[in-house]
């Protein structure tokens, strides 16, 4: 109860020293200068030139996302191994370490660092996505490793296996299905990550939507925001049926 009433109390004290003024939001003039600015959106441009920019920045994104996740995933994996505890504490702690540092960073700070190292366009993204997402794969890959049940990496030791062998024999096909599903649900995010990157140069839909809004061009940016919605539903959609196929492999 205590618990809840500070948390009521801080929730409060929030709004006060925000001063959030929620009549102002729902006013006639805020809701009529809302109205014309969403007005200006629409009809999108859908002219074929522009609809092939549009499918091409898409392409862009989605192999942002997907380059930067992969690279995650290897990276992650990497210092799983050491942040699970295999080779010794001062390693655990140090990859640990690591981990946190990696994804207390925002993506869209570390965009702006790999647009400063390696220029505008969609390298800065992938690095950018790769940096932040592998502390998050690797704190998730280093807990799914701790989990697991050690019965079979031991058995195959005592049988007189090497450590690489019993643990890409016993440990390894028991953690792959749980870090394959991380690492799709972590695509869905990075999908939407990789359009927001854009903004600081990083190319794809983001940087076209960023460069069209500046203009006052609202056809246009209606069109990327259209792609934006249907790239990552299209993902989305995808993205779950893996995961429901992968169910089998938890039970």
């Amino acid at each position: 109860m205590l618990a809840g009433a500070a948390i009521l109390a801080a929730v409060v004290a929030s709004f006060f020293y925000l001063g959030i003024d929620f009549k102002a939001l729902v006013a006639r003039e805020s809701l009529a200068s809302m109205a014309r600015f969403v007005a200006e959106f629409f009809p999108p441009d859908l002219s074929s030139a522009f609809l092939a920019r549009t499918a091409w920045g898409a392409l862009q994104t989605l192999a942002v996302s997907a380059l930067g996740t992969l690279l995650a995933m290897l990276g992650g994996a990497a210092l799983a191994l050491p942040a699970s505890g295999r080779f010794g504490p001062a390693l655990r702690h140090a990859a640990r370490f690591l981990l946190n540092l990696l994804r207390s960073v925002p993506e869209l700070v570390w965009a702006a660092l790999m647009v400063l190292a390696a220029g505008l366009g969609p390298f800065a993204g992938v690095l950018a996505l790769a940096l932040h997402t592998s502390g998050v794969f690797g704190r998730l890959f280093g807990e799914t490793l701790e989990n697991l049940p050690q019965g079979p990496e031991r058995a195959l030791r005592e049988a007189g296996s090497g450590a690489v062998a019993a643990f890409s024999y016993g440990s390894l096909p028991l953690a792959w299905p749980q870090w394959l599903a991380y690492a799709l649900y972590r695509w869905e995010m990075n999908i939407r990550m990789a359009a927001v990157l854009g903004f600081v140069g990083a190319g794809g839909l983001g940087q076209m939507l960023y460069f069209h809004l500046s203009l006052f061009q609202q056809a246009q940016s209606a069109t990327v925001i259209g792609a934006m919605f249907l790239l990552v539903f299209a993902v989305d959609g995808a993205s779950a049926r893996l995961r429901r196929g992968l169910a089998p492999a938890f039970a």
